[in-house]
Parts: structure tokens; sequence; C-alpha cells
């Protein structure tokens, strides 16, 4: 991953005592990057796949992102028994908590009409205050729990709001038909699933129908849980309040996509774990579990490859 030279410094710090090589981001390994990672114990951060079957010594590999979808195909099987893999769970919450509540809130308080509106210079006062809502007693469905649901429920709860969850375990929704009652009534749905043979296409036509026509549609997930094409119908018909897409099946999103032309749509462009400290985190991360592991301990955010995240 690209570091500027405080971040650089900052793993620089973590290592002074190691053996540590710099590949070259975003160009394909050299001849020095393959001979450095076949000696490799550790490695941090995004790594070609070219790579990977070249990492014989490899015990312990610290992605620097949620998902590891461009992994998920290799032959963890033979791997698995001797490489440990991590992901940075957790370190993206608040960020991706406020930009759903600032997503939500600039449906609910008419800011996208309202900017709209500044670009054309059009006073639009007596028709967009009528329309305008607020969050108390709002019912969320939270399409998935853990670390990042529970951050976002947090956020929500002062403002009045209701809350549901369908999750694998410890939510209140869990059947399929539980699900679609739910959808029926929620105000707000939040999509914070990862990628699983369970969760593509989850919300497909026939489950976006279901939708109040004033709900809030928010996916800080993955892109796979909604079928696009039945979104953008909807979207044109003026069956859903609005939607905020930050995730999409192929980013960046094709510019033939229906998605970019549809009214009452929020693409946030995969940005909503962004912030200007986002590296640094990540390498603070980095850091506790090279710590854990120079000290023989567990490490954290292990993932399952049988599961997928």
């Amino acid at each position: 991953m690209p570091l500027t030279d405080r971040e650089r410094g900052a793993v620089e710090a973590l290592v002074r005592h190691d053996d540590a090589w710099f590949a070259a981001p975003g160009k394909p390994p050299t001849a020095a990057d393959i001979a450095a990672f076949a000696g490799t114990e550790v490695a941090f951060g995004a790594i070609a796949r070219s790579l990977l079957p070249y990492g014989e010594a490899l015990r312990w590999v610290q992605f620097p992102s949620v998902g590891v979808d461009y992994y998920r195909d290799f032959d963890w099987t033979t791997l698995g028994g001797r490489v440990v893999c991590t992901n940075l769970r957790g370190v993206f919450n608040e960020a991706v908590a406020q930009t759903v509540l600032g997503s939500i809130l600039t449906f609910y308080r008419g800011l996208d009409e309202l900017v709209r509106a500044q670009d054309k210079r059009e006073w639009r006062k007596m028709a967009v205050r009528p329309r305008l809502r607020v969050l108390r007693g709002a019912r969320v469905l939270m399409l998935g729990g853990g670390e990042l649901g529970s951050r976002v429920r947090e956020v929500l709860a002062p403002f009045g709001c209701s809350f549901k969850t369908f999750a694998r375990t410890g939510g209140e929704v869990r059947t399929p038909a539980e699900l679609d009652a739910a959808l029926a009534e929620a105000d707000i749905v939040c999509g914070v699933l990862p990628d699983t043979a369970l969760t593509r296409g989850l919300l497909d036509a026939r489950r976006l129908a279901l939708l109040q026509p004033t709900a809030i549609l928010v996916n800080v997930g993955r892109g796979t849980l909604i079928d696009e094409t039945a979104l953008s119908e909807v979207l044109r018909a003026g069956k859903l309040g609005g939607a905020v897409i930050d995730v999409t099946h192929k980013e960046p999103l094709p510019q033939e996509s229906p998605l970019w032309t549809c009214p009452n749509i929020l693409l946030t462009q995969h940005t909503s774990a962004g912030s200007s400290h986002e590296i640094l985190d990540t390498i603070a991360l980095f850091g506790e579990n090279l710590e854990r592991y120079r000290a023989g301990q567990p490490v954290k955010n292990v993932v399952d490859w049988a599961r997928g995240y």
C-alpha cells in the first residue's frame, strides 16, 4: 500500500529490529521482491497473488482491508495449515458508522434536494420543508451484526431509533420469513454483511419490492448483497425513499451502470471507511498484532476461510 513518509516511518519503527523489505506499491513484483518474499515470515499489505506461491517461509499475513475476497479462491487448504491471515475488522467502524448517519440524514433532512436546488439557483423552501423527517421513532433493520453493526446502532440510538438485526447468530431476525416481515416494516435498512454464498443477492427484486416507498436503503457491506438492476428499477419507479450505495458489484462502477443516473441515490464510492488516519490506524493494528506474534500469543482478526471473512 502507498505510504507517506510519516506512515513509512511508523512501520519502520515497528520493524526496526527486523529484516524488513518494502516492495514498491502498485507495481508488478520485481525479481528482488520475489527473492525477499521467498524468505518472508510476516507480510503486511495487499500482496500480489503472483507472490503467494513463493511464500515458503510465510507464517502470517496482515491484510490492509476488512474484505479478503481477492484472495478467497487461493489454495488456503494447503497454505492454511501454516499461514495465519488477519484482516482489519473493527478498524473502520467509526468512519463507516458516521457515513451511515450522515447519509441517512442527507435524505431525512432533504439535503440531497437542497444541494441540487443550489446548483440551479432555485429557492425550494416550501417544496422541501413539508417532506423533511427526523430520526425519532425510525425503525432500523440491520442486515448483519458484529462490531460494525453494533457501532452503527450506537451512533443511531441517541436519535430515538428502534432496531432489529438480521444475523447468523444473536439477531432478532433469523428466518427468511422473519426477514421479509422485517423489511416490510423498516424505515431504514442498513447492510453491513460480508460477501458469502448466503448473502449474495439477498436483496433481490422480490425483497426490494417489500420495502416501504419512503424507506432508506444503505449498503456499506459488500456490493453483492443487492440486485443492482432491480434496485435501479425500484428507484426509477419512485418506490423507494432513497438508497445510499457505498459498495457495488464492480468497482469502479462502470460508466454504463444505470445506478449513475437513478433518482434518490447517493453513491459514496467505497469511501465510507475512509479517514485521514486510516493508514496510521491500519499500521497501529499491525503493530499490536506484531507484538502478539512475537510473544507467541494469538493474533487478532484471524480470517476464517471457510466462512470467507
